[in-house]
């Protein structure tokens, strides 16, 4: 399999990672079945979505697969009032990534990056590889490193 950009950026920074590819064709991209396709533990494998403030701040949140974003908790710790999902149609326009393929890794601009406090118990967690059927396994401090990220509590049970 060729290298995503992703792997690349992560190469030159001279950061520790394994890659993994999984079939695409059955449809199944979500999350959770990404984790039971690679064999991985879903609260491992983390999932980044892109949020917009009201004052139109584009802020990024990675968190399980298994879990949701509370918008809520996301302000906060953002220190915006409220904050909304960013529209899909936005996503590739905005972060240089497709639903399903976005990266915390590599997007057309630093937007403030949080990380889910539950990573600071894996010892490796995976993220998209920047492409749907790429992902990368690596550090959380690795992670927070290259996105500078900082931990916080994101998520709500689904």
């Amino acid at each position: 399999m060729n290298k995503t950009n992703v792997m690349r950026i992560l190469d030159k920074a001279k950061i520790p990672y394994t890659p993994y590819y999984y079939a695409t064709e059955d449809g199944k991209i979500d999350g959770v079945s990404v984790a039971q396709k690679m064999g991985q533990d879903p609260a491992t494998v983390f999932k980044t979505l892109v949020a917009i403030s009201k004052t139109k701040e584009l802020f990024v949140f990675i968190i399980p697969v298994a879990r949701e974003l509370d918008l809520k908790k996301a302000a906060m710790a953002s220190a915006q009032k409220n904050m909304e999902m960013l529209p899909q149609s936005k996503l590739l326009p905005m972060t240089g990534y497709i639903h399903g393929g976005c990266s915390p890794v590599g997007m057309k601009k630093q937007y403030a990056t949080f990380l889910d406090q539950s990573a600071r118990d894996c010892p490796e967690i995976s993220v998209s590889g920047g492409k749907v059927g790429a992902q990368v396994r690596l550090s959380p401090d690795a992670l927070l490193q290259i996105s500078k990220a900082v931990y916080a509590d994101l998520t709500r049970e689904k």
